[in-house]
């Protein structure tokens, strides 16, 4: 699910509702003009959102203005599913353009993205990328066909408060979903509050089931995509789990309707002690929702029957297949110069981090890297004054997450078949007589009809 339409990036994400410009591209006949190339880029906020349409305009003259041989053409499409396609068909995409995790293997097979290995490699931007990321912009060979800006690995939030009042030890979060269910247990009888909750709306449900299921060992569609796989022993005894946690445990509370919104705000209110989420959450519950930072502890995700690994998500930026080199290469400067700068040079990094610090958002908080280790880590010494977070909460995270394996999402119509899974967990957690098996085989049934459209 794409991080930036929860955060944004809050992108834990809902499917995107965008709408797409129709603005076409940069054509060849008016790319370039006296030595200066011209490329339409995409994702410029609208009239409506006038704050960050400024910010975005702003970074726009900046970057015309340190690099005077490039023009760029901003104009308004967003990533929409729904229009993609033809957009795509029609030579109407822009070039370079955001899009999330779930879409670059498909483009790439597609032909409807451009090859950037050797312009990224020229621009020395290839050997800072974070090679665990970027295998989701790759080809089987290796070529890499889009730039990881943003990523986050799902993990298991936690109310270090509750836990404390529990008798748990608020630096050790459960390792296993074993300990999990039983120190939800633990919570829901020494406080009174739900131990553990469980997103199940608006595609959510089916998102946070994948990610369930992925740690319990199983996956939801097989390699290629064209065909679900959970119909099996993993997301059984993942829907299992929920289902004795809530039934016989009863360490779930009542509410079961969950988005990403209401379970953050149950969260804040200090009425759930555990849900699945990534440390990006923290600026949510914390600054949003008023959430004490003191409280806000985050874990690697859980794992079951050995170490399996965890969601990961995130957005890229595209470049469009019709692209000239001198195209790709201004592309490659605008993605560095527009995502990127801050985690490659200290003045940026410095200046965004005071800007956080003066806007009164949460600066230094622990994420998955689209940077590799030792850039990162130098990023990290870069805004190390500025950094406004407890740390420490994070710790348990941080430790683990970093070797911890990263899963993609569905590779194929991610968000429909999260919408598919949604009633399944609705109903195992919303009727004790839940039958697991049926359920799941049902909804591979559908979920087989979507991907075999």
């Amino acid at each position: 699910m794409n991080r930036f339409a929860i955060r944004c990036a809050a992108g834990l994400s809902v499917p995107f509702l965008l709408v797409a410009c129709s603005s076409a591209p940069s054509s060849p006949a008016d790319s370039s003009s006296g030595g200066q190339v011209t490329i339409t880029v995409g994702d410029r906020p609208t009239s409506s959102d006038p704050a960050n349409r400024a910010q975005y305009d702003q970074k726009v003259a900046d970057f015309e203005k340190a690099n005077p041989d490039i023009k760029l053409n901003p104009v308004e499409t967003l990533w929409d599913p729904t229009t993609f396609q033809a957009q795509a068909a029609g030579g109407q995409l822009p070039d370079v353009l955001n899009v999330p995790f779930t879409e670059p293997q498909g483009m790439i097979a597609r032909k409807q993205v451009a090859d950037l290995t050797k312009v990224l490699k020229d621009d020395g931007l290839l050997s800072e990328l974070n090679p665990n990321v970027l295998k989701i912009a790759q080809d089987q060979s290796g070529n890499v066909y889009a730039v990881p800006t943003a990523a986050y690995s799902v993990g298991l939030v936690y109310n270090r408060n509750l836990f404390t009042k529990a008798g748990l030890d608020p630096n050790k979060p459960p390792a296993t979903w074993d300990e999990v269910r039983a120190d939800a247990k633990a919570i829901a009888q020494k406080t009174g509050q739900a131990g553990y909750a469980q997103m199940t709306t608006n595609n959510t449900g089916g998102w946070m089931f994948t990610t369930q299921t992925y740690a319990f060992g199983g996956s939801i569609e097989n390699a290629d995509g064209s065909q679900a796989a959970f119909d099996d022993a993993p997301s059984k005894a993942a829907l299992q789990a929920l289902h004795e946690m809530k039934w016989v445990d009863k360490s779930m509370g009542q509410a079961v309707l969950y988005d990403i919104d209401g379970i953050s705000k149950a969260f804040s209110a200090g009425k759930i002690g555990m849900y699945m989420s990534a440390p990006d959450a923290y600026r949510t519950l914390v600054n949003v929702n008023g959430l004490k930072a003191s409280s806000f502890g985050i874990g690697p995700m859980p794992q079951q029957g050995g170490d399996h690994g965890t969601l990961s998500g995130g957005s890229v930026q595209i470049v469009s297949p019709s692209a000239t080199d001198a195209e790709k290469a201004a592309a490659v400067k605008w993605i560095k110069f527009s995502y990127l700068n801050k985690y490659v040079d200290q003045s940026a990094a410095v200046t965004s981090a005071k800007n956080g610090v003066a806007g009164k958002l949460p600066v230094g908080v622990p994420g998955l890297p689209v940077i590799a280790a030792d850039q990162w880590s130098t990023y990290q010494n870069w805004i190390k004054p500025y950094v406004n977070v407890p740390l420490d909460n994070f710790a348990p995270y941080t430790k683990v997450a970093a070797d911890q394996k990263i899963i993609p999402e569905p590779p194929v119509k991610a968000q429909e078949v999260y919408a598919a899974l949604d009633p399944v967990v609705q109903t195992v957690l919303g009727n004790q007589k839940a039958d697991i098996p049926a359920l799941l085989t049902k909804a591979a049934g559908t979920v087989n009809a979507k991907l075999g459209r």
